[in-house]
């Protein structure tokens, strides 16, 4: 017989509590001319953010030893990746590869999950 799940223990310090359901857009809010972020988790094996971008704004085009996957949560993105813009709405993803250049745009306001998995 399984022990069952003992949900008095503490929660995980970076605020997801474990056999709970949590809806990520509720995880972090809108800032005016902001971008907010949240780590959620962070193994050696990778980390888990969410991000909330308001109309506008931007994270300039930068490079990541790792492969990184946007789900956006809510609005619409402008992804550049390698030089080519990829436009996501709620529910989808998309893939930014290790080593290739990318940015994030934000035509409207909008929030993402981003997933970055390390490699071995």
């Amino acid at each position: 017989m399984t022990k069952p799940f003992d949900s008095s223990l503490p929660h995980r310090p970076e605020g997801l509590q474990p056999a709970r359901a949590a809806v990520l857009q509720e995880l972090v809010d809108y800032a005016p001319e902001a971008i907010v972020s949240r780590t959620l988790a962070k193994t050696a094996g990778g980390s888990l953010s969410i991000f909330a971008f308001d109309r506008g704004q931007e994270l300039s085009e930068h490079t990541s030893p790792f492969d990184a996957i946007v789900q956006v949560l809510d609005g619409k993105a402008e992804l550049i990746i390698g030089g080519e813009p990829v436009i996501a709405g709620a529910g989808e993803l998309v893939l930014m590869p290790a080593d290739v250049p990318h940015a994030v745009r934000a035509p409207e306001r909008f929030k993402m999950l981003l997933i970055m998995l390390r490699g071995a």
